[in-house]
Parts: C-alpha cells; structure tokens; sequence
C-alpha cells in the first residue's frame, strides 16, 4: 500500500510522511513540484508561482535531509515522481540517509527515472533523448553498486493513458520504452540477469472493469515473452513483470466529487485481481486540488479495506479462466504486440518518439475519448448524464504562498553559507563529466556534498546537453 505525501517544503511534507507513517502506511511515495522535476531552483525566473505546489521542494541536500528527518529509511520503501532529474534525487536520498547512519545497502524503493514517456504525455524533461537515456543507464549502474535494494526505473503507462492513450496503446508504448531501456542497459555493458530483476512498471487503472484486469495480466505474459525471446534471459526473475498501479487520475471528475470515491474503489478492485504488486489509490478531490487529509485519509482506507476485509489480495490471477478474461487478455495481447512491432520498424522507442509517432497515436485516442463523450456514447456520471445542478462542498487543501519565500530565503541562506570555491570547482568536475563517457552519479553525489544545487548541476549539464525543444506534430 503507498500513498503520496509530498506537497510545499520538505518540513511540511515530512510531516505528511510521519502521519501516513502513523496510520499504518508500509510504502511511502513523494511527488516533487514542477521546479524540481524540470532542473530549477526555487528562486529560478522559471519557478515563479509554482514552488510547493503539485509536489515537495527539493533544492540541496539539505532540503533531503529535512524531508528524510526521523524517518525509518530502512525500514519503509519510498517511491519518488522524478524522471529528468532522478538519478539527484536519488543520490540526496541516499546521502541523506547516510547522514543518520543507514547505509545505501539498507535503502529499498523506487525514482520513476523513465525519461522517454515524458516526451510524449508529461512534458517535464530536461534534455534531449539520447543524452537523457545516459542518465538513466548511469543510475542503473550505480543502483547495482550501491543500492542493490533499490529499483533504479518504474517504466511508466500511467501517464501515456492520462494523456489519452487507449489500453493497447498504454500497455505497447510501456512495454516498447522497457526494450529502450534494456537495450541501453546492455549496450552500457551491464549483465541481462543483474539489472533485470530490479525493472519495475507503473500502470494506471481505467474504468472499464474486466478490460484493466485484462490489460495486467496481458503485459505479464507480454513482457515475459520480450524478455525470454528477444533478449534470451534464463531466470525466471528477469522475466517477470513488477508493477505499481496508480488509480486513473484523468477519469476522476471536478463534477459530483464523491462519485470518485466509488470508482477509485472499482478501479483499486480491479488492480488487485489483475495482480498489482503495489498500488496508490487517488483521492476524490483529484480534479480540484492536492488531496485534503480526508480525502487522503480516506483513499488510504480503501486500500486497506480492500487489503484487510475482502479477501481479494490472498488469490492469485483470481479471475483467471474466466472466458471474458481469458478472451480480452488475448485480444490485449494481439493489439500491443502489433503496435511493439510498429515501434520496432520505426527503430525502437527514441526513435519512435523523435518522429512523433506515439505523439500522434495518443492524440488520436484522446481526440476520439472526447468525441465519445461529447455525442453521449461513452457515458460519465455526473459528467454527460445524471447531472446535479447543485454543486457539492468539499473541503480543498491550500498551500500557503508563504512556503515559496520560505524556500527560497533558505536557498538564498544556503548559497551564502557554503565555500562558494568548493562548489565552483565541484561543477566544474560534473561538466567536464559530461562531456566524457564516465559514469556521472559519483561526481553528481560530490558536487551535492560541497553544496551545489539541483538547478546548478542540471544546469551544467544544458551546457553539455543542450536542453529538449518538442517537436510539432500538428
């Protein structure tokens, strides 16, 4: 069970960790806010009005330090919303921890770190492609190095389906972005049977009930065929699909809130028996703001009720055999396998992605998603039918105005404390890193321990790099 806590500044999200904690959580998740996602510092022109919050403020290693503060890290399993700039996040969590005395051994979680699906549905990257797909494979290394417990990538679906993909569509662009990833792995000289065991999926759950059991059990048998037949691994434990589901954030309406709360239900009901191995239940108050403390409470509680009360979570694949099922997996199968190998002729996932294909597939899947809606053929409660005219109160969560100036009068407080020589010298050494072939989360992790911040560091990474312009599929 995993639940989101972050929000504003690393002490108020802490604080949100140590109440989940309290109430029984095992897996903790943080989401950072769009500065941190993007390489900005919170007193950056481009972070104006958004520091705090869609997700938690990380700028140093002091930052980390405050939101990991009492937390049992090698106890509980912590999964972070973070791609471009992953593999800092991650070496703050683990510097941070070794601060209080864990070592890196004993860290166990997850950094989403699947750059490919951000050029497509969410847009938070940083640097082009290819020079991203480096990052994610020097994270790879490094995690066998020094964080053995840790999952070093969650290749998402979740968000293609948000931006409006179709089930098959969801389950090939995944599956297709996981062969990008281990053919990078491989080609950086890492071993099929070390780094595979460690990928992990995140998928989301619609609401078409039998079609997402479907979908999951489908992309089990999917990517253990990938991994068997195209890239000949022997274990069992390379083969098999790990995954996190997510409750679909886009089919939870502004309209008739509480409504939400029976198909977050539905769609948690629907993970179990498809076998989710983990699973994060979205709050009611998706469509309006960061989930409230009753709303969050509340998705908790379903998760749990469904864990502890229903008996679902102690079968296996219970709905396998059933005809219905059996039938949609198949057909799930066919349906992605044929557009894997669209993505195969096209050159693979990057390549794919650089010509706008999967851009152009989503788009027309979400355009014929609104059409259906619109004409009454695809029916929303509360949305197109069943409508109230009155609107209902919900108790919405507001993040304070005052977290931004408090953020960034630390940060102006951090810059002024540090030995400006030291840091200086340590990004000298990441750039020049980057312009090398060497493994760069060594002198990334220095840099942060002589004080640079994540904006400085993905700043010099630009200056190498470059920074990523979309390209117009219009």
């Amino acid at each position: 069970m995993r639940q989101y806590a972050g929000f504003g500044s690393a002490a108020s999200t802490n604080q949100r960790f140590h109440y989940l904690l309290a109430r029984g959580q095992t897996g903790l998740s943080v989401a950072f806010d769009l500065p941190t996602q993007m390489g900005y510092d919170s007193d950056a022109p481009e972070a104006a009005g958004e520091v705090g919050r869609v997700g938690v403020a990380i700028d140093t290693l002091a930052d980390m330090k405050v939101l990991c503060q009492g937390l049992p890290l090698d106890r509980v399993t912590t999964s972070m919303t973070i791609n471009a700039p992953a593999s800092l996040l991650l070496l703050m969590y683990q510097l941070a921890a070794e601060s209080s005395g864990i070592a890196g051994e004993l860290l166990g979680g997850t950094i989403q770190n699947d750059i490919l699906k951000e050029y497509v549905a969410r847009g938070t990257y940083i640097f082009p492609p290819r020079p991203s797909m480096r990052l994610v494979t020097d994270t790879l290394t490094y995690c066998q190095q020094h964080l053995p417990r840790w999952h070093p990538i969650s290749i998402s679906g979740y968000h293609i389906r948000e931006a409006g993909a179709t089930a098959p569509q969801e389950l090939a662009f995944a599956l297709s972005d996981g062969i990008a990833y281990v053919e990078a792995a491989l080609s950086a000289g890492l071993k099929l049977e070390q780094f595979a065991p460690q990928l992990s999926f995140f998928f989301n759950v619609g609401n078409d009930f039998f079609e997402e059991v479907a979908k999951f059990r489908a992309a089990r048998a999917l990517w253990f065929a990938i991994m068997r037949d195209r890239f000949g691994a022997r274990h069992e434990r390379s083969c098999q699909l790990r995954f996190h589901a997510q409750t679909g954030g886009a089919t939870l309406p502004a309209q008739q809130p509480l409504n939400n709360v029976v198909r977050v239900s539905l769609q948690a009901l629907a993970a179990v028996l498809g076998g989710a191995q983990s699973l994060h239940t979205n709050s009611y108050d998706e469509a309006l703001a960061l989930p409230s403390e009753e709303a969050a409470t509340l998705a908790l509680r379903t998760q749990q009720l469904l864990a502890f009360e229903s008996g679902v979570a102690r079968v296996a694949d219970p709905l396998g055999g059933s005809h219905l099922v059996e039938q949609l997996t198949a057909q799930l199968i066919e349906a992605a396998t044929e557009l894997i190998q669209e993505v195969d002729v096209r050159g693979g996932a990057v390549a794919a992605i650089e010509q706008g294909f999967y851009q152009e597939q989503i788009q027309d899947a979400a355009y014929r998603h609104q059409e259906l809606v619109e004409e009454g053929e695809r029916v929303i409660v509360g949305v197109n039918r069943f409508q109230d005219e009155a609107p209902v109160e919900v108790p919405l969560l507001k993040v304070d105005p005052k977290l931004e100036r408090g953020q960034r009068e630390r940060l102006a407080r951090h810059r002024q404390e540090r030995d400006q020589a030291a840091t200086d010298l340590a990004l000298e050494k990441v750039e020049n890193a980057a312009r090398g072939s060497a493994n760069l989360l060594p002198v990334m992790a220095d840099a942060l321990r002589a004080g640079a911040t994540l904006g400085e560091i993905c700043n010099r990474l630009r200056v190498v790099f470059g920074a990523y312009q979309p390209r117009s599929t219009g």
